[in-house]
């Protein structure tokens, strides 16, 4: 079977692109077709897979203004010649699956969102901003890229999401069913151990993962707060910071495990698709405060391996702190609920779906 692996761009790291690696290395010959590569914002060993970019690689500045090439992607993704192979597999939160597959081919998308800037368009432009007359512009911009988004999903053979909310979005956008199939979660050697001193958040530092939330909370409580990641949100998350909170910038995969293992608990204001970082706290024992909305509903026992909190409000968020630090956690039992999702069920659960 000759496949194909498409990804929306490959200019900064993430859950997707985790599930992107768990994917080839199913299919570890099959070439890698994404919209744009900055080999420099991405593992070093993505230098040895064979990936293939569109023409807008050549774009000037494309680095800078990627965001604002939104309109070109669906020509670039149409733009791939994949007649030589039988399976497409796109990992897909955007334009990825908008390519066009060939007669007789099979094309399976693992969707992480039907785009999120399209489809909450409302949420998405107070998150970052915009002026009046640029929301004015984007709302009409973006009825196209909805009209697009809804006829490339037909090009698409069987939908995969990665989780239930995912899922329901795929049936009421595109009117497509979809299996699910959570996202793998790497699991390190287990030791056992008590709660440490600090809580714990991070990732991409960018708006809609409300970070700024937890900042806020624990400077005004004096709580000590790790927060590892880089992101455009960086510099205003530091000005509301107080003097129990601290930024590690980049954090490499060792000291990411050890900060996990360390932490009284991880916390998980923002809303995810589903949310890897989570089950990474997990897998290492240590529970989870999280906004009880998206993928945190699939993988988070209340009470059991952690704490929600109901809106995305201070005081919300400070209220399941203090329940959760009165809470026992057995970092065992947590352990446990992680190993559902590691990355060797993802495999046979992918094997399966394609028939590989």
């Amino acid at each position: 079977m000759r496949v194909a692996i498409v990804h929306d761009y490959l200019n900064q790291y993430g859950g997707a692109e985790r599930v992107l690696e768990a994917l080839h290395d199913i299919f570890p010959e099959a070439p890698v077709y994404t919209s744009i590569y900055d080999p420099a914002a991405m593992p070093a060993h993505y230098r040895s897979w064979d990936i293939r970019t569109s023409w807008m690689q050549q774009l000037p500045g494309w680095r800078r203004l990627f965001r604002a090439y939104f309109l070109l992607y669906p020509s670039a993704f149409e733009g791939f010649n994949l007649s030589e192979y039988d399976l497409i597999l796109s990992s897909s939160s955007a334009f990825a699956k908008g390519v066009l597959p060939p007669p007789g081919a099979r094309h399976i998308c693992y969707c992480h969102t039907p785009m999120r800037f399209a489809w909450r368009s409302a949420d998405y432009m107070a998150r970052e901003g915009f002026g009046v007359v640029v929301r004015a512009a984007l709302s009409v911009l973006l009825s196209h890229v909805r009209l697009w988004d809804v006829v490339s999903s037909q090009r698409v053979d069987h939908f995969v999401a990665n989780s239930q909310v995912v899922a329901a979005r795929i049936q009421r956008y595109y009117g497509r069913s979809a299996d699910v199939i959570a996202p793998p979660v790497d699991l390190p050697h287990f030791t056992p151990q008590p709660p440490g001193t600090y809580y714990l958040t991070g990732g991409r530092l960018v708006p809609y993962k409300r970070i700024d939330l937890a900042v806020l909370v624990c400077s005004r409580l004096g709580l000590p707060l790790k927060v590892f990641g880089e992101g455009r949100d960086r510099s205003a998350l530091e000005a509301i910071a107080g003097p129990t909170i601290e930024f590690l910038g980049h954090v490499d995969e060792t000291r990411r495990q050890e900060l996990f293992a360390g932490c009284r608990a991880f916390l998980f204001p923002g809303e995810e698709d589903f949310g890897i970082t989570p089950l990474e706290a997990m897998a290492a024992g240590r529970p989870v405060i999280a906004y009880a909305a998206g993928g945190a509903l699939d993988t988070i026992v209340d009470g059991v391996t952690g704490r929600f909190f109901g809106q995305q409000h201070p005081a919300d968020l400070a209220e399941a702190i203090a329940i959760a630090a009165a809470d026992s956690y057995d970092p065992c039992v947590i352990r446990r609920h992680a190993e559902q999702f590691g990355r060797e069920r993802f495999t046979q659960r992918i094997r399966a779906v394609v028939g590989a």
